[in-house]
């Protein structure tokens, strides 16, 4: 294999460890599982990182980025708040069933890391840019659609996140489509009723 940096070797073993874990679960994502889906060998991964916990550190982050890079596309086209809202939530339960492995290890590598005192810090980090997401879409939104909201983003925010959290883990539970388009209706309406009109274009 060509020579490659520490820092790439590393990207390329986090993705690895991101596959196997979607794919086999986290119980199966040891070091030896890593570097074979890598291609590389053992002695790669302990030049590129310190340990697996390490790197499944770098997993969330890898999974958190790229949820990021497509929140953005989540808004859809719709003229009014509530379809807004439903467009997003609706978005993302797509993306859900799109990688349904991807979303099962991020609730397998929190619960985890809440029980690894190496990683103690990282669920609060995971959930603080969750947070930040859920944040930017709504203020996103609430421009775009000349609206403000009457409770402080922020919170809002946080429900965002608890309907996407729940939502997930249900459908992972269950694969019911049409409960949670429905569950997902109800949100919207909830989360709608939060948004008035703007008396000005830029005041919120």
């Amino acid at each position: 294999m060509a020579r490659i940096a520490a820092a790439d070797r590393r990207a390329r073993l986090a993705e690895a460890a991101l596959t196997v874990a979607a794919r086999d679960g986290l119980a199966a994502t040891s070091t030896r599982a890593i570097v074979a889906e890598a291609d590389m060998p053992l002695a790669s991964f302990h030049y590129a990182v310190p340990s697996r916990d390490e790197l499944l550190r770098d997993v969330v982050g890898l999974v958190v980025a790229r949820e990021e890079e497509a929140a953005g596309a989540l808004l859809g086209d719709a003229a009014d708040v509530r379809g807004a809202l439903r467009d997003a939530l609706g978005g993302y339960l797509a993306l859900v069933r799109r990688d349904p492995g991807r979303e099962q290890a991020m609730f397998e590598l929190t619960q985890y890391a809440l029980r690894t005192p190496e990683l103690a810090d990282l669920p609060a980090e995971q959930y603080a840019r969750y947070h930040a997401v859920a944040t930017a879409l709504l203020e996103a939104g609430a421009d775009r659609l000349g609206i403000r909201w009457t409770a402080p983003v922020a919170d809002l925010a946080r429900i965002v996140v608890g309907i996407t959290d729940g939502v997930t883990l249900a459908w992972l539970a269950d694969r019911d489509d049409a409960v949670a388009e429905r569950v997902l209706d109800l949100a919207a309406d909830a989360l709608a009723a939060f948004a008035e009109p703007t008396t000005t274009g830029g005041d919120r």
